[in-house]
């Protein structure tokens, strides 16, 4: 086996160095709790609020809009419960849709069970939301509407601006999950309509444990989290101030770097695409082809099982994912492959692969050979694949309208 070939920067990226050395002061020489008053404090509610600018400055926000939490789940959680407990005077009908991570689908999930009601919106064969559906879907009742940025594990970009503008009018709450879209493509939260914005440090070049909620300055969200007056009182607990430093960090680097990796990232993620598509047969690419992250490529192959493809492509050391690394190890296919219309059984036979600036081309040619391979030797084991073959039922892997 070679060098390690990491393809599943969707489910976590390393720590870039920058990031790191910026961090490391904050464990053993700064150390002190920023919320205490003595000068020593100070030095770290300085590097909080520097922090706070960096990672406001990424999205056109205003910094006091910015709230520090543990990940996108806390900030998926907060933003959308909070909103429904606090509104529930006003309506309890929440929209959203069927590709959302699971941190906003199950958050709907025990609203459901709490009293209110929750309309999922259908997606195209390439996952996207239709704004008119949206528009369709909207009641007198209606408090928030919550759709991601961007698909987490088809990498499909959302028409957020649009979406945002009709929630703008019509005066709903409108909350993205931006998790895998911040620090890689162009937000704006203004420009956008934006009211409320999840993201997570670990998602570019940062550390775990460490997420933002943008919430607009007029928006009045309850606390998730009830005990001290850390966060302006909306957020108890004492501050991660490592991981909001590397935060931080890891939105200035992001933003400065953004043009050059989404050029490179597209350039790598359109050359896999291709070897892939037309080396593999009865292969399907899912996603839109251009409204999609620089860096996802996302497939299915017919006739094989994903799980024995991942512990194939692990034993030559490449690392991939069938979806979220949220969800893995459950035997169910993906639900944002079947809200786009794919069958079970070909579902199954999911990859995501989703690269850095870091990658090579050679270490893509690795990855395309390695595929090559194990499919072929996954077919040759699968009476599906025999039985098609020779029956002549092989048809084109399309989704289903």
């Amino acid at each position: 086996m070679g060098e390690r070939i990491y393809l599943d920067n969707a489910a976590t990226t390393k720590v870039s160095e920058e990031v790191l050395q910026e961090m490391l002061p904050y464990f053993r020489e700064t150390y002190a709790n920023p919320s205490a008053i003595y000068s020593f404090a100070g030095e770290a509610k300085k590097a909080v609020g520097i922090a706070r600018e960096r990672a406001a400055a990424l999205v056109g926000a205003k910094p006091n809009e910015i709230y520090f939490t543990a990940g996108g789940s806390e900030s998926d959680n907060w933003a959308i419960r909070s909103v429904a407990e606090g509104l529930s005077d006003r309506g309890r009908h929440i929209i959203t849709t069927k590709i959302e991570h699971h941190a906003v689908l199950h958050t709907c999930k025990y609203l459901e069970k709490n009293g209110y009601e929750v309309t999922y919106l259908d997606v195209d064969g390439e996952g996207k939301v239709s704004p008119e559906a949206l528009e369709k879907a909207i009641r007198p009742d209606t408090i928030l509407i919550s759709v991601m940025a961007a698909n987490n594990e088809i990498g499909t970009i959302q028409p957020i601006a649009k979406i945002g503008e009709m929630a703008r009018e019509r005066g709903i709450l409108f909350h993205t999950d931006a998790v895998q879209a911040y620090g890689h493509i162009p937000l704006h939260v203004e420009e956008m309509h934006v009211d409320l914005l999840s993201a997570s440090g670990h998602k570019l070049y940062g550390p775990k444990g460490a997420g933002i909620l943008y919430i607009r300055e007029n928006v009045r969200l309850l606390p998730l989290i009830h005990g001290g007056a850390q966060e302006r009182g909306r957020r108890a607990g004492t501050l991660n101030v490592p991981g909001i430093v590397g935060f931080g960090k890891a939105a200035a680097l992001a933003g400065e770097t953004m043009r050059e990796r989404a050029e490179k990232e597209t350039a790598l993620r359109d050359y896999l695409i291709d070897r892939v598509l037309a080396e593999i047969p009865y292969t399907r690419l899912n996603g839109h082809r251009q409204d999609r992250l620089s860096n996802n490529a996302h497939f299915c192959f017919r006739f094989i099982e994903g799980e024995s493809l991942l512990i194939l492509l692990d034993q030559q050391g490449i690392c991939g994912s069938s979806g979220s690394a949220c969800t893995s190890g459950a035997l169910d296919p993906s639900h944002v492959l079947l809200a786009i219309g794919l069958p079970h059984e070909i579902a199954h036979g999911s990859l995501r692969l989703t690269l850095s600036a870091e990658n090579t081309r050679e270490e893509l040619n690795r990855t395309v050979e390695a595929l090559k391979e194990i499919v072929g030797r996954l077919r040759d084991m699968s009476p599906l694949y025999e039985d098609a073959v020779k029956g002549g039922e092989i048809e084109k892997c399309t989704a289903k309208k």
